[in-house]
């Protein structure tokens, strides 16, 4: 989701740079390139149209930086443990069965002792 907003920004930023272009200033801008404006806007030219575009994509350009901050927040606030599953850590070994140990020896062997002369 986070990778498909940020294309969508991409593509917004672009446009929007386009949009900014080809809006008319004081020295006309890349507006006098494009010879067709008059006609494909309608008579009043391209001002109230891009103006609107620009306001449109503008705003969704906005919403869209809010949306993916938010995200990536939230993604930055989970630690690498919470993703760790604690059953991989520590393999799981049968439990062995025990058998009985050997009973330790009720009388110690008594030392002999050389017989004095």
């Amino acid at each position: 989701m986070t990778s498909t907003l940020l294309v969508v920004q991409f593509v917004l930023a672009i446009l929007l740079t386009i949009i900014i272009l080809l809006q008319k200033s004081s020295s006309i801008g890349l507006g006098a390139y494009s010879g067709s404006n008059e006609s494909l806007f309608g008579a009043k030219g391209p001002g109230n149209f891009l103006t609107k575009a620009t306001m449109a994509i503008g705003l969704i350009f906005v919403i869209n930086t809010l949306v993916l901050g938010y995200m990536y927040n939230e993604k930055r606030n989970e630690s690498a443990i919470d993703n760790v599953k604690t059953e991989t850590l520590i393999p799981s070994m049968p439990v062995p069965t025990t058998e009985q140990a050997p009973a330790a020896p009720t009388s110690a062997p008594v030392p002999s002792v050389p017989a004095a002369k």
